[in-house]
Formats: C-alpha cells, sequence, structure tokens
C-alpha cells in the first residue's frame, strides 16, 4: 500500500500573530515587500503568499526573518523566525542588535569579526538599511551604564559565552589562553594597532588592510575580551575593542560594504557604552551620521548627529563640540536646508574658536582642526550650490591640512572641481578633477572613486569642450 504524502500543517501561531496586530492577508504581504526594499531585495508577495504561510508552506530564503521582523516592529517585542512556526533563520537585523549586556557586545561584536575575516563574501554585500539606525542610538542614549565589565580569574566562572563556539582553536590557545589575565601592555598594543591601521587607511585606503584588520580582531581582541581583567582594566579594554570596531566599520565603509559597516558602527557603538565613554560613543554616532550623508539620507544624519550632542556628556572640549556641529550641518546641506546648515556651521566655527591649548581633546578628535573644519564648510556649501564659498574653504583646506590625510584631501578637491565647474571655470574644473582622478587610480577607496565619477557627471553637459576632452584622454591613460 502507498503511504500518502505528508500532509501540510496548518500554521496556528502564525496565524495567532497576525490576528494579534490586525494585519489582513495582503497587509502583512505590503509590510514584507516594503522591508524587503530597505534590504535591496524586490519581494512580490501577495495576499495568495500569506494564505499559503497559513496553511503550512514555507517561505524561502530570508524572507521568514523579514516576516518576523514586521511583527516585531508592529508587536513591540522581539519575535524570531520559529516564534511564528516558520523555520529558524538568522534575524535581518544580525549585528544592528544593540546587547543588553558587554557579555552579549562580546558575543555578536566577535562574530562579526569572525564571519567577515572568513570568506562570507556575502556579508559585504548587505545592504544598509536606515531604519537600522533607530534602535541603536535611541539604547544608547537613554542606556543605563554597564555596572560590571571585569571578569574574575576563574576562567569557568567569569567566561563569557560563545555563541557556536564550544572551543579555542589551537592557535589561539597557545597564543593566549582563556581566562589569560590581560595586561596593560596588551591594551598599549592594540591602541598602537589602531593608529598603524589608521594611518594606512588615510593614505592609501580603507581596502588595503581591512582584512587585516579583521583578523586583529578576530586573533588577537576576542582572546582579550574573553581573558580576565579587573573593572579599570577592563574599560579600557572595551575602549580600545571598540575603537578598533569602528575603524574596521569606516574601512568597511570606504570600500561601499556600507551594511557590513554600518554593523560594525552599532556594535561599536555598544562597545564604547561597555567602556563607559561617552564621548566616544558620540564620535562613533558622527560617523555613522557620516555615512548617512554620503548614501543621501540626510534626515537619519541630522537625527544622529544630534542623538550625538544630546548624548556627549558634560563639558566636552570646544573641538569636540565643533565636530558633533559640523556634522549636524552636513546633513541639513544634503537636505538643501540653508538656514539649519548654516546655523549649524556658525555653531561649529565658534566652538573651534573657543579651543585653546592644553584642552583635553580625546585622541579621536585631535585631527579636527581649521583645515578639517574647512573642508566640512566647503562640501556643505557644494550640496546646497553656493560654489564661490565652496570653493573658498576648499582652497583654504587644501593649504591647511596635511599630506598624510591623502584621501581627505582627494576628496577636497573634488569639491573645488565642482565649485570651479558651478563658476564656469571649466578650465580650472578639469584640470583639478584629472589630479583627484589620478590620485583616486593609486588608492584602494571605492569613495575616492565615486568622487570622481560624480565630477565626471556634472562634466556631461559640457561634454564636447575641448577641456573635457583633454580631462578624458588623460584619466582614460590612468593605470
Amino acid at each position: 500500500m502507498t503511504e500518502r504524502p505528508a500532509q501540510r500543517v496548518p500554521n496556528r501561531q502564525l496565524a495567532a500573530l497576525i490576528a494579534e496586530a490586525g494585519f489582513s492577508n495582503a497587509g502583512l504581504a505590503r509590510r514584507v515587500d516594503q522591508l524587503g526594499l530597505e534590504h535591496g531585495l524586490d519581494l512580490r508577495y501577495d495576499k495568495t503568499s500569506v494564505t499559503r504561510w497559513l496553511r503550512g508552506q514555507q517561505p524561502r530564503g530570508t524572507t521568514p526573518a523579514l516576516i518576523a521582523e514586521v511583527f516585531t516592529r508592529r508587536l513591540g517585542r522581539r519575535l524570531s523566525a520559529q516564534d511564528l512556526g516558520l523555520d529558524a533563520c538568522a534575524p535581518v537585523y544580525a549585528g544592528l542588535e544593540f546587547a543588553a549586556t558587554p557579555e552579549e557586545a562580546v558575543d555578536i561584536a566577535s562574530g562579526l569579526w569572525r564571519k567577515d575575516s572568513g570568506s562570507h563574501a556575502e556579508l559585504r554585500k548587505i545592504a544598509f538599511t536606515p531604519a537600522g539606525l533607530v534602535v541603536p542610538s535611541r539604547d544608547w542614549l537613554i542606556g543605563r551604564p554597564d555596572e560590571r565589565v571585569g571578569r574574575g580569574a576563574d576562567p569557568a566562572a567569569g567566561r563569557v559565552p560563545s555563541q557556536g563556539r564550544t572551543t579555542v582553536p589551537r592557535q589561539r590557545q597557545i597564543d593566549r589562553g582563556p581566562g589569560q589575565r590581560v595586561t596593560g601592555g596588551d591594551i598599549a598594543a592594540l591602541r598602537s594597532v589602531s593608529e598603524l591601521f589608521r594611518t594606512l587607511d588615510h593614505a592609501y585606503g580603507g581596502g588595503h588592510a581591512r582584512q587585516a584588520l579583521v583578523r586583529y580582531l578576530e586573533h588577537e581582541a576576542e582572546p582579550m575580551l574573553r581573558g580576565t581583567y579587573g573593572e579599570t582594566t577592563g574599560r579600557r579594554l572595551f575602549s580600545a575593542a571598540a575603537d578598533l570596531t569602528r575603524l574596521a566599520g569606516w574601512t568597511s565603509y570606504d570600500i561601499a560594504a556600507h551594511g557590513l559597516a554600518q554593523r560594525y558602527f552599532v556594535q561599536a557603538l555598544r562597545l564604547a557604552q561597555a567602556a563607559g565613554d561617552r564621548p566616544y560613543g558620540s564620535y562613533v554616532l558622527i560617523t555613522m551620521s557620516r555615512q548617512a550623508v554620503y548614501l543621501g539620507h540626510g534626515r537619519e544624519a541630522v537625527q544622529l548627529a544630534r542623538v550625538a550632542q544630546q548624548g556627549v556628556g558634560s563639558g566636552p572640549p570646544p573641538v569636540v563640540q565643533s565636530l558633533l556641529h559640523a556634522a549636524e550641518a552636513r546633513g541639513h546641506a544634503v537636505l538643501g536646508e540653508v538656514r539649519a546648515a548654516t546655523a549649524s556651521l556658525v555653531r561649529a566655527e565658534r566652538a573651534l574658536g573657543a579651543a585653546r591649548p592644553g584642552d583635553d581633546v580625546p585622541h579621536w578628535a585631535r585631527a579636527f582642526d581649521e583645515g578639517q573644519l574647512a573642508d566640512e564648510f566647503g562640501h556643505c556649501h557644494r550640496d546646497l550650490q553656493q560654489y564661490r564659498a565652496s570653493a573658498q574653504h576648499a582652497e583654504r583646506s587644501l593649504q591647511l591640512r596635511s599630506p598624510g590625510y591623502a584621501r581627505s584631501r582627494l576628496f577636497c578637491r573634488v569639491v573645488l572641481a565642482t565649485a570651479r565647474l558651478g563658476l564656469g571655470e571649466l578650465d580650472q574644473a578639469c584640470a583639478l578633477g584629472a589630479e583627484a582622478a589620478q590620485q583616486a587610480s593609486e588608492m584602494r577607496s571605492v569613495r575616492a572613486v565615486e568622487y570622481v565619477r560624480d565630477f565626471e557627471r556634472r562634466l556631461e553637459p559640457y561634454r564636447d569642450a575641448a577641456a573635457v576632452r583633454t580631462y578624458r584622454d588623460r584619466v582614460s591613460a590612468l593605470p
């Protein structure tokens, strides 16, 4: 006798949650499609699709995670695909969680490092999602400080659980066994490595040594975070790990791995909270704001900058205040908000003018000087189509900024070229653009290439002019 094929079991869990959320089948399908768009997915679900899910059909790919996220947003509590009676699936916002505890923060961050240091090319294709900015920035702003981050001398008693791992690789056991005590020298080494990678990034682009940085986080920073340390050392350790993680995000951003960069920034923000370092947390938010500006999300950029201003703590030095206001100005400028951008720039200029030698400026803000502020002015005026002011500030920035900031100088040169073009000075614009294109060809920076491409798009109306033909000949001859 032939057995009948197994019948699908109706999904009562999903039906109950649909009723609780007050969704129609068509409404749920529409929300799943909309969430898919946030992640760069073109989904075409409809009410018939939901009917099939209710009858027991399992949606494919990442769809279970998207459905779970739709219900999470609607009902205000975290739900997994399994809670909906669907097959287990990694959360759609994996890596964007703002961990509840330092232990969980180590698990999430280290999981990200391990995946990125391996052959997970798909990780670098994850889409940036503006919606993923809301919860981490809110939780950082209103969250309570972590009372304890130290880990005791007994490794078994104080060990941070590691998701999906039960053993430590042999090489790691030789170099730094679980529970080994972390010293001041270890943290100094983390800081030195951070400066090394930062210098490489400024000069040659984020793609030059990004992978080496991620592997360093996996093989050195993670074992330290799972080691043994007291409260003071632990705070310093989390601070150093936050800085390296932010830098991993920054270099990912520079190679256009925007979803991955976003996840690094969120985890850097959480590690900074564990360090008890509110000013550095505000700096991470400013980094997130800059990425949002670059991607054209001006409203989110402004909101992130304002959260950073609110949460930075009492009495930040004038240089830090200037940096925060300048970031807000960039967001307003992208939105075309002339008055708001101008007001933020004025506040930034006044704050920097109040800086004095001997101010206690954190290491991450020391590069923000008159030359950097002039660069911010130049970008803002360009976005507001105020080309004469943009040219003046861009020229001043190029005069003041050190050659070591090669990529920033390239960006500023393109801003100046764009301003010259806007003023009708085509020959100068093309000469500046060709210099920038030459520099971009020597870097491993997608942002540098995109700056040049943006300039070239602006040249299109003048494509038959002699200066533009000369520019294209010079650029086409580049290696």
